[in-house]
């Protein structure tokens, strides 16, 4: 069973993730908290990692039931097949967001070139980034498998130039 990638209508996620648990599925939906400031007060909000994103272990052949859940709008492809997030890289992303760093999507232009890195300590060991500060604290990390990219702030100190 692999964990296939979908597209939710927009703030939908947790709607489209009670949904599929319903419905028997096993749906994988990162949360982070971040703090919201409005003009008189600041908030916690728990919200996805990826915005209109959840996975969901299942076969390729049940994407079609997949899809007739309220709230899917389509199956992510890559390269005309089902994208799909590897086992390896679910486990990295539930160690990410077990470790406490700061975490948060990266959305904008395509990963520019910087030095690479191998992280060479604690939870996140053996996960290859990319660098985008020059004091090295915050690296750019980027999911091949669902084209994806998320930035951590880590000490510079556990990284290693590759």
């Amino acid at each position: 069973m692999d964990w296939f990638v979908f597209y939710t209508k927009a703030r939908w996620e947790k709607k489209v993730n009670d949904y599929l648990i319903r419905f028997g599925y096993e749906p994988f939906l990162p949360l982070v908290t971040e703090v919201h400031q409005w003009s008189d007060r600041k908030k916690k909000v728990v919200v996805p990692l990826f915005r209109s994103y959840i996975f969901v272990q299942s076969s390729e052949a049940k994407i079609p039931d997949i899809l007739k859940v309220p709230g899917i709008s389509w199956s992510i492809r890559v390269e005309g097949k089902p994208a799909i997030l590897s086992q390896k890289d679910k486990e990295k992303l539930d160690r990410v967001l077990q470790t406490g760093y700061t975490v948060e999507e990266h959305v904008g232009e395509a990963v520019t070139i910087g030095d690479k890195v191998e992280i060479i300590e604690g939870p996140l060991t053996g996960l290859n980034a990319e660098v985008l500060k020059s004091d090295r604290s915050s690296v750019l990390v980027r999911i091949q498998s669902i084209d994806k990219n998320i930035r951590l702030l880590i000490p510079p100190e556990l990284l290693k130039k590759n």
